[in-house]
């Protein structure tokens, strides 16, 4: 698998031109709006990908030793910022930031169970702030297993993996401990909505 880590962290973002599914709309304001229409007692806002290859793997990747969480696995996101349009906004500017990757459509909300409103909640790293996070399946200008571009201050490696593979922790060998069990849950949920629509 080539790894494609990028030295220029800070690369021209495309413009975003996505679409996003008609139930997301709520999504599609800026974070202190959402927080305000619905009451929620957060200081900030978080998002996650969840983003499929065309053999229907997600994209995972791995944190820096450096930093909180060292060498566990997630999916690409983080805050949502004050100067993002939207809470989707914020969602496509963190994937182009982490993985390289141009939002094309969002899909669906993905949650740890099937409740749509089950969403997640954390203490930053001080503790001191309260962040609601949404995580989002993701279509993208390129998702065949390639074309990813890491930021080396962020993570520092990537791979695609099945859903047995996230059950397992583990891709061809090689051990991919996943930052929280609330975070695996998130990504099997994500598999299961996957096919879900696919049926449908």
């Amino acid at each position: 698998m080539e790894s494609t880590r990028s030295n220029d962290t800070k690369a021209k973002a495309p413009p975003f031109h996505f679409s996003h599914d008609a139930s997301l709309a709520q999504f599609s304001v800026p974070f202190k709006s959402w927080i305000q229409t619905n009451g929620k007692p957060w200081d900030g806002v978080a998002t996650g990908a969840l983003v499929f290859d065309a053999r229907g793997r997600v994209l995972l990747v791995q944190r820096t030793s450096h930093d909180s969480m060292p060498d566990l696995w997630e999916v690409p996101g983080g805050a949502v910022d004050a100067d993002d349009a939207s809470i989707l906004h914020g969602c496509a500017r963190e994937l182009w930031e982490e993985a390289g990757l141009a939002a094309r459509r969002v899909a669906r909300l993905v949650t740890e169970g099937q409740r749509a409103d089950a969403f997640q909640e954390f203490r930053n790293s001080t503790r001191s702030k309260l962040i609601g996070k949404f995580q989002f399946e993701v279509e993208v200008e390129v998702a065949d297993g390639q074309a990813v571009r890491l930021d080396p201050n962020e993570h520092q490696d990537f791979v695609w993996a099945t859903e047995d593979e996230v059950e397992r922790e583990e891709v061809g060998g090689k051990k991919i401990p996943i930052t929280k069990r609330s975070h695996k849950l998130v990504i099997l949920e994500g598999f299961r909505l996957r096919r879900g629509a696919q049926r449908g």
